[in-house]
């Protein structure tokens, strides 16, 4: 297994490292944001909990971009031989609804945040600035997209979650082990 690229039976250990990275982090941000809605002006999270939220997700914005453009400069490994066709279409349909999950999340959470007009502080290191304001209702409408997107995303990852756990204790097949970077993928 290399680090930077993957190869044709197995994912490098970049990629591996973000996929888990990502994963932690849109659990994190999932929970922290169930959490903060519960909060009222007295709690002292209520302002540090958004400040978190928002930095974080905008900087996992900038890591699922930079893990798209690795897919596009580093192919990813052959499916195993085992694998049917349908179980290959199913498995890129729902990486690309993942990814169309996350990015509904990123847009919908950054207007959200900006409908006032104000930009977002990303770890008070920069200001991301608003570009759309002054839209009737804009913080509702997204807030429900929000909502709807992350809880959808928490359910498809679930479903992609299951799939390997099924591909790794019913077909005993590398699917799972790849992932963790402990196979090459060549067996089964």
């Amino acid at each position: 297994m290399q680090f930077w690229r993957n190869d044709p039976m197995a994912w490098s250990g970049l990629t591996i490292l973000v996929h888990w990275t990502s994963m932690l982090t849109v659990y994190g941000l999932y929970a922290l944001g169930w959490y903060m809605v519960d909060l009222d002006y007295y709690d002292a999270w209520y302002r540090s909990a958004p400040f978190w939220h928002k930095s974080i997700g905008l900087s996992l914005c900038l890591i699922i971009v930079f893990r798209m453009g690795m897919r596009l400069l580093s192919s990813p490994p052959a499916p195993l031989a085992n694998h049917a066709k349908w179980e290959r279409t199913a498995a890129k349909l729902t990486h690309y609804i993942l990814y169309g999950l996350l990015f509904s999340v990123f847009i919908s959470g950054y207007l959200i945040s900006t409908a006032d007009g104000r930009g977002i502080s990303v770890f008070d290191f920069f200001e991301l600035p608003a570009l759309v304001s002054g839209v009737d209702n804009l913080e509702d409408w997204a807030g429900e997209v929000h909502i709807y997107a992350t809880d959808t995303l928490i359910i498809i990852s679930l479903l992609h979650a299951a799939a390997a756990i099924k591909h790794h204790f019913i077909d005993r097949d590398a699917t799972l082990r790849r992932m963790l970077g402990m196979s090459d993928g060549s067996s089964s």
